[in-house]
């Protein structure tokens, strides 16, 4: 008579299990290679779309870098070009840092500029160099920095969410700009072209040699190491840190984080409005309509390329500004529409955030007992106490008189 086979207990193997770990403070060495490996995987997808296109991506590529950084011309214009991504790219990564969405770049551009706009043509239009271009920084920055703490104190003391707030005073501000350059502040010689009147050459930033790269690029430069001192070394550093890894932690531990919320946005708005000051004091020396072609919109990518390291801000404004200066050369000699460097943007960006889960997080194996171990586990919870007393001791019961 054939034996019947008792039941098959579960392996008693560990469990691999694979959860992801989140990583307080990413490597440099790893920001670096995601990075690079986004810029490279960038290139290679617009490569494909040029080859659907019918057009040879290395023979466009060729064109754009040769637009970009061949020759003295072509290298100043990108270096201009770099000046507003690399000011609003830092003033982006300030909010970003803390968890702060700050969409409204553009309009605190738009409203430095303004703020400039007025102090060389109403407030200061005949003083000296040394007067005047500190005095249109100092308002470029405070534009900037209004419009920029306003969603913060609706989103620090009312909840009010700050996407939706920033994003939509971007067109307040351009408005404002528009109606300013149409309306009371139109230059009456201009034979209806909207925009103001030329200011005086004292508002001029300085330039370098015979190029329109101007004092800007300084500003730019010497923000990126102050804050980047600022975010490793100050007290106001770690708290926007801390609040951006999370606002309930740090209120519980006492930080004041509406107000921090507040000066974050405005600091951000702040580089934003400096932006707008360098570009009307350096480049257009007026307000004009359309003075920006969405340089606030192209510093979130600087941003999240740059991995929030200030540090990194401006070598990723430079290559941005290669792509869209190589873009226009494109489109003059290979007949391309000057919008292929902002295709190549969006295939950059892409993988730039996906590669971003391999710096946030880190893969974590944990290894448990199998089923059968926990079913033992369990079993052997489920044996009253006294049964798994040793033989040796006595129970109560057993314990006589002597």
């Amino acid at each position: 008579m054939a034996r019947t086979p008792g039941p098959t207990l579960p392996s008693t193997e560990p469990i691999r299990r694979w959860t992801l770990e989140r990583v307080h403070r990413p490597t440099i060495l790893a920001q670096a290679i995601v990075t690079v490996a986004s810029v490279l995987l960038g290139l290679v997808l617009g490569g494909i779309i040029m080859i659907i296109a019918g057009e040879n991506p290395f023979e466009v590529y060729r064109a754009m870098f040769t637009g970009a950084f061949s020759g003295e011309y072509n290298l100043s214009e990108t270096l201009v070009t770099t000046i507003p991504l690399l000011l609003t790219g830092l003033g982006v990564s300030i909010a970003f840092r803390m968890q702060l969405w700050n969409i409204g770049a553009e309009g605190q551009f738009y409203f430095g500029a303004i703020f400039a706009s007025g102090v060389a043509i109403f407030w200061l239009p005949d003083a000296g160099p040394w007067v005047v271009i500190p005095a249109m920084v100092i308002a470029g920055m405070v534009g900037g920095a209004l419009w920029g703490a306003i969603p913060g104190a609706l989103r620090g003391y009312l909840g009010v969410n700050e996407t939706i707030t920033t994003l939509m005073m971007n067109y307040v501000a351009i408005l404002v700009a528009e109606y300013l350059v149409h309306g009371p502040w139109r230059d009456p010689m201009a034979f209806g072209f909207p925009g103001t009147e030329s200011f005086s050459e004292a508002t001029y930033l300085p330039t370098w040699g015979t190029t329109r790269v101007h004092l800007g690029l300084i500003f730019g430069l010497v923000a990126a190491i102050v804050l980047a001192v600022v975010f490793r070394r100050t007290r106001w550093g770690y708290e926007i840190g801390v609040t951006g890894a999370s606002e309930r932690v740090a209120q519980y531990a006492g930080m004041r984080t509406a107000r921090n919320i507040v000066l974050v946005l405005a600091f951000s708005g702040a580089l934003a409005g400096l932006a707008g000051m360098a570009e009307v004091a350096g480049i257009n020396h007026s307000l004009q309509r359309g003075l920006s072609p969405g340089y606030g919109y192209t510093a979130i990518i600087v941003a999240w390329m740059a991995q929030l390291n200030p540090l990194a801000v401006p070598f990723v404004s430079l290559l941005l500004a290669g792509l869209l200066v190589g873009g226009d050369q494109v489109q003059m000699v290979m007949g391309l529409p000057a919008a292929m460097g902002l295709v190549l943007q969006g295939m950059i960006l892409f993988p730039m955030l996906a590669g971003s889960l391999f710096t946030e997080y880190r893969v974590r194996i944990t290894r448990q007992e199998g089923a059968a171990g926990d079913l033992a586990a369990g079993a052997a919870a489920a044996v009253p106490a006294a049964a798994r007393a040793p033989a040796s001791e006595p129970s109560q019961s057993e314990g006589g008189t002597n």
